[in-house]
């Protein structure tokens, strides 16, 4: 049997997990119910190429996709963590680069390294790809929160201040999308779903 075959198999079927992880936000189709991780990198992956022409730099939109569908595959190990709360954020790093290294050491090595190395990049956020594929994973949470009447905003206590400083890095991906952004927050603020 071939080998190589088989680890990237066997990572398929480890990822199958990504289906029960849950996030904060609810979907706005199903009742209210949570969106788990694999739902949300869908989401956004299709969103980058709906969304390519807001760009403010050119990118590889291969690439940009490709790493929105590799950023959450780490919650296999790690779990999710809400964007909000601060002091688990600032334990997530280490729980997720040993969550790389497992996931991504399933593989055969010279593929392993290729993902492990685009899934770094994203972290960073310092290329274009990187800047927008970080930009659509804060502005789709941020639009599902909207159209939730800000369910998740509001369960957690979200303030207006919290929404605009955490979702700042939109505006380096895309200023069209920040614009959007800042248009979501101060309607949420009058609609009282996001405290001012």
């Amino acid at each position: 049997m071939n080998s190589r075959l088989e680890k990237q198999l066997a990572l398929v079927i480890e990822l199958d997990q990504l289906k029960s992880v849950l996030r904060r936000n609810h979907v706005k189709s199903a009742g209210g119910r949570l969106e788990n991780s694999a739902e949300h990198s869908w989401h956004v992956a299709l969103m980058a190429i709906l969304m390519e022409e807001y760009t403010n730099e050119p990118v590889d939109i291969t690439r940009v996709v490709k790493m929105l569908l590799l950023h959450d595959v780490v919650e296999v190990d790690a779990g999710d963590t809400f964007v909000y709360d601060a002091a688990a954020s600032a334990k997530q790093g280490e729980k997720e680069l040993a969550a790389v290294a497992r996931l991504f050491g399933m593989l055969p090595e010279d593929q392993g390294e290729k993902l492990k190395a685009v899934w770094l990049e994203f972290e960073a956020g310092q290329s274009a790809d990187a800047k927008f594929a970080k930009a659509l994973d804060r502005i789709i949470a941020m639009l599902l929160n909207y159209h939730t009447h800000g369910q998740c905003w509001q369960e957690h206590g979200v303030r207006k201040e919290q929404a605009l400083t955490i979702n700042r890095c939109i505006e380096d991906g895309s200023q069209v999308l920040w614009e959007k952004a800042k248009q979501i927050v101060d309607e949420a603020v009058i609609k009282g779903w996001l405290k001012e």
